[in-house]
């Protein structure tokens, strides 16, 4: 089930925050509650990615996303992502996520977020392509940048981004046809 509860407490905890620049990074801190861990008593692979989108909600309110959504009728969606697990979040683990916009292309918003340890190392890392939509299918990102207020050049994605971008686009789809 989703946690509409944390969802809810960390738009409320984030609720004062000072706005963020569209490239600015949003911290936020969370646990791993017992509901959220595995077989192997970690933090399911799963629910990672839910509770990565507790750190971009926030993120996409103080940077004026959603006021932009709100006013234009727009809705938001994932597109895509690529997670490296690397370390073991276990039950009541506290880990401070970081969560940022790296990006735009033509199409599409590129999202990097991370959790951290105590300790300071990262346990997981998530890179997410998100897409603005309208009735009539993708928003172009200068649209999107436009609405924001969003003036000027954004910075280039990295290569390491641009590989993954064009790693997807060689991919199949549909995928297993046979």
């Amino acid at each position: 089930m989703y946690p509409f509860i944390r969802f809810f407490w960390q738009l409320h905890k984030h609720r004062n925050d000072p706005k963020l620049g569209f490239l600015d990074t949003h911290i936020s801190e969370h646990y791993c509650m017992p509901w959220d861990i595995d077989f192997w008593m970690e933090l399911n692979n799963g629910r990672t990615l839910t509770l990565f989108d507790l750190g971009r909600i926030p993120l996409g309110r103080r940077t004026g996303l959603f006021d932009a959504l709100k006013r234009r009728g727009w809705g938001l969606t994932v597109a895509g992502s690529t997670v490296r697990y690397r370390r073991r979040v276990r039950a009541f683990d506290k880990v401070t996520m970081r969560s940022r916009c790296i990006g735009f292309d033509e199409r599409f918003c590129y999202l990097e977020q991370a959790m951290f340890h105590k300790n300071g190392e990262c346990a997981n890392h998530v890179i997410i392509r998100s897409a603005v939509t309208s009735k009539s299918g993708i928003v172009p990102s200068s649209e999107v940048a436009a609405e924001m207020g969003i003036t000027g050049k954004m910075p280039e994605l990295p290569d390491w981004i641009k590989t993954w971008i064009e790693a997807e686009a060689n991919r199949p789809w549909p995928p297993m046809q046979d």
